[in-house]
């Protein structure tokens, strides 16, 4: 599985893909972080993410729409499935490599609580708890992107389909209030007002392992087909 990490991360910093994703995320966050925090004299760090947690809606397709789509458009998935790797190893590695992205990118955002730190006293607890609830709200994300991009060799269509469903799943609570239990952004709110939700926690990482799941049973029909 570290192989097939290594080559992931290497395709992201070989590539445009990892600086795109890295520099859209800085740039929205850097927005946000004066329109929210500093233009209202706030030292409120997590405010930066809960107006982020809506930029991951368009940029997690970035990382996801080629992890598995480009592999059958060029021919190499033919080698991965026929590799001495579980199937199951393979979607690991690539879901740990987008989201090792993400979390080195998080890591620059504490450049924003330094700077908070310089004008007042952020809440530390609230900022990690806040940190923790993005993550685990990425790698819901990150996990749906993969499975898209299981299901067809364009990644354009792959990209699509993933934003698509994140933005249905954003808006569906403003149509009708039953929907908001489904919205996981909605969910993620709760970790940006310091509080961890167990439920909440669970639901992140039920979604995650679930779509994981399907994308290695997609891989998996496909590699008996063959």
């Amino acid at each position: 599985m570290g192989a097939v990490i290594k080559k992931e991360l290497k395709t992201y910093f070989l590539s445009p893909i990892g600086y795109v994703f890295i520099g859209l995320f800085l740039t929205m966050f850097s927005i946000f972080f004066y329109t929210d925090v500093i233009s209202f004299y706030s030292t409120n760090f997590e405010y930066i993410f809960y107006s982020g947690s809506t930029v991951l809606t368009f940029i997690v397709p970035i990382l996801t729409m080629r992890t598995i789509a480009e592999e059958r458009k060029t021919g190499t998935e033919q080698l991965l499935l026929t590799s001495p790797l579980s199937i199951t190893k393979i979607v690991l590695g690539k879901f740990i490599a987008a989201t090792l992205i993400v979390v080195i990118t998080e890591l620059f955002t504490f450049l924003y609580y330094g700077i908070l730190c310089y004008f007042g006293t952020p809440h530390l607890a609230t900022a990690l708890l806040t940190m923790l609830g993005f993550l685990l709200l990425a790698m819901s994300y990150i996990s749906f992107g993969i499975l898209a991009s299981s299901i067809t060799e364009n990644q354009i269509i792959s990209g699509i389909i993933t934003v698509a469903a994140f933005v249905l799943m954003l808006f569906l609570p403003y149509f009708n209030t039953a929907f908001t239990d489904f919205s996981l952004i909605n969910m993620f709110a709760k970790f940006a007002l310091g509080q961890i939700d167990i439920a909440n926690t669970v639901t992140f990482i039920t979604f995650t392992i679930l779509c994981l799941v399907v994308t290695i049973i997609v891989m998996q029909r496909r590699k008996s087909v063959r």
